[in-house]
């Protein structure tokens, strides 16, 4: 008479098998995650108490973690504002409202007619949908209305951003400021080495045209050198840093010391700029003031270099294959 497994061996190699499967599916989650760079691309913000004297961006406090989809967006908002000679209150209430309206994402659909970034309304007078769309002009319909709010960077947040949005819950904006406030320290530049991104493994070579494209169009055509060159090589281009006239720090009568700062300020912003827009636009290496972000490095964030990293430029390299 053939003999059978007992049920309770029976339900030991069940057991067994199924331990195993488990341990094969992480071994193989661990290997993917490994070839692919590191699971999914994402952005971090931290406080200005995080970076230390090095400014490596260690360190305590608090962050905040975002795509870097997100990430571009946000830096695209911030720039179109400074460029206006928007103040950094004004920045961050343009982000908070930004994260509620569409979590900052350039979304094709919304309440009616809504679309974009603020879910801006056609049918209202903010443009043409395709005008709507582009991030650039979105933000900079924003500030226009933001301007005519009297005494805005005094107000509450939600009040300046309701003025402006004339929306059902104007009370939501509210749960973003901190996390806008975040953002606008780190893009505006007065945070350093505040901003870092991760990203995949991506293929193909960045394009230099469309990154000196962006950079204009974000920042005006004053941002790259008359000669539209800019760069040591095809693959990198050197955004000289320029303290904006009216910027803090930098007017008729300041301190030498007071104008270095807003050099550094502007520095940064250029310099978060070029991390938050990587993944977009193929960005591998930005180097500033003593300090570097390489994409396949991201995870140590900004470390210190000696190389190419001087305090009156921003170089960017972008993949070159």
């Amino acid at each position: 008479m053939t003999e059978t497994a007992s049920p309770t061996r029976r339900g030991r190699v069940l057991r067994s098998t199924a331990a195993l499967a488990v341990l094969l599916a992480l071994v193989a989650y661990v290997v993917v995650q490994y070839m692919s760079g590191g699971g999914a691309p994402r952005c971090v913000v931290r406080s200005v108490d995080r970076v230390d004297s090095d400014s490596s961006g260690s360190g305590s406090g608090t962050s905040y973690e975002l795509t870097p989809e997100m990430a571009a967006n946000a830096a695209t908002i911030s720039a179109v504002g400074t460029t206006r000679g928007m103040p950094e209150r004004a920045v961050t209430i343009a982000l908070a409202t930004a994260l509620q309206e569409s979590a900052l994402r350039n979304i094709r659909h919304g309440d009616r007619d809504s679309l974009g970034l603020f879910q801006q309304r056609p049918s209202q007078g903010w443009g043409t949908p395709q005008q709507i769309l582009d991030p650039v002009y979105s933000a900079g319909k924003f500030y226009d209305h933001l301007a005519e709010v009297p005494g805005y960077s005094r107000l509450p947040l939600t009040v300046a951003a309701q003025r402006v949005q004339r929306s059902g819950f104007p009370q939501a904006y509210a749960k973003h400021e901190p996390d806008a406030s975040l953002l606008a320290a780190a893009l505006t530049g007065r945070a350093s080495a505040a901003l870092t991104c991760t990203a995949g493994r991506q293929t193909g070579p960045g394009d230099p045209a469309k990154l000196r494209a962006e950079l204009t169009r974000s920042f005006g055509a004053g941002v790259l050198p008359a000669s539209g060159s800019g760069g040591a090589g095809a693959d990198q281009l050197t955004v000289p840093v320029i303290a904006k006239a009216g910027a803090a720090g930098a007017g008729k009568g300041k301190s030498t010391g007071a104008a270095a700062g807003s050099a550094s300020r502007r520095g940064w912003e250029l310099a978060h700029w070029a991390v938050a827009q990587a993944s977009v636009l193929r960005i591998e290496e930005v180097w500033y003031s003593g300090q570097v972000w390489r994409a396949d490095e991201a995870d140590e964030g900004w470390t210190p270099t000696d190389t190419n990293a001087a305090a009156d430029a921003v170089r960017i390299r972008i993949a070159s294959r």
